[in-house]
């Protein structure tokens, strides 16, 4: 079985890693815009081979597209229009509606199966791809009713083999859900890391005064903006009322601190406490 790898970074080296971990007589070949991506997978051994995008899905059993959402958008068609028979692509983008959309118009949709899976690092490119990642994550598959039995099971087979706990929605569920539990987390993690560089001009400063929960709270500004803005940008009706959901919170603890209001500081936290609660049964599952 061949799998080709378009876009060769954090997610997609990941799950090449993994799955080669479990297959290694896999082959596997990475498509990438930069050579210098491309190289460092081969050195790294997470693919076999660096090839274009026509040369390897020709080749291919399964193309796995791991690029940001706007290239999925992009290629998607060309890479629908040259997929063999048999054959199987999988998406592995953060917003669905619209790259489900793209598919569904498509004459070979049966072949396509649009997967989420919900693993990261703050770290991009194929260096910072680890075989671990996905272990014990979730994955959520969107519109599995519209993908043909075959490149249904090959696709459930693969990241459940590398650990991976599998969750079935719409496109529109998806977007909505991940606005709140993900976009949102991002957002506010540009946005805290913009407004402490804007306010401490001294990075010194910065440095030396930063506690760990500072650091983990910002971790996420660290993120490739290149991969964030198109999904801010794919997502936006629905990231839109998070923010306007999260800004009301946001003024009314404000209005709380403005007022002294000690008794309704307390209440507001510990209505937010409940929230370890919700991790917590995360974490057990």
């Amino acid at each position: 079985m061949t799998v080709s790898i378009v876009g060769i970074g954090l997610l997609g080296g990941s799950f090449a890693l993994a799955v080669r971990e479990k297959y290694p007589k896999m082959r596997f070949i990475g498509v990438d815009s930069s050579a210098v991506n491309g190289q460092l997978a081969l050195a790294k051994g997470i693919v076999d081979d660096v090839l274009p995008l026509a040369d390897a899905i020709a080749q291919s059993t399964l193309v796995v597209m791991a690029t940001p959402v706007n290239i999925i958008i992009d290629l998607l068609p060309t890479v629908l229009d040259h997929l063999p028979a048999g054959a199987t692509v999988i998406d592995l983008g953060s917003t669905k509606g619209l790259i489900c959309a793209m598919a569904d118009a498509h004459p070979k949709r049966a072949q396509f199966v649009a997967v989420h899976p919900m693993a990261g690092t703050e770290n991009s490119g194929p260096g910072a791809a680890f075989k671990e990642l996905l272990v014990g994550k979730n994955l959520i598959i969107c519109d599995r009713e519209k993908s043909n039995p075959d490149s249904l099971t090959l696709t459930e087979s693969l990241f459940r083999d590398v650990g991976m706990k599998l969750f079935y929605m719409t496109p529109q569920e998806h977007d909505l859900h991940l606005a709140y539990v993900s976009h949102l987390s991002h957002v506010s993690a540009f946005a805290l890391g913009l407004t402490v560089l804007e306010k401490e001009k001294d990075e010194q400063a910065i440095f030396d005064m930063a506690s760990t929960g500072f650091s983990s709270t910002v971790r996420l500004a660290k993120s490739s903006p290149a991969m964030w803005a198109p999904i801010f940008d794919q997502n936006r009706q629905n990231v839109s009322q998070a923010l306007a959901d999260y800004i009301e919170f946001l003024l009314h603890f404000k209005q709380i601190i403005d007022d002294q209001d000690v008794t309704n500081s307390l209440d507001f936290m510990q209505r937010a406490n409940v929230i370890r609660r919700v991790l917590d049964g995360i974490e057990k599952r």
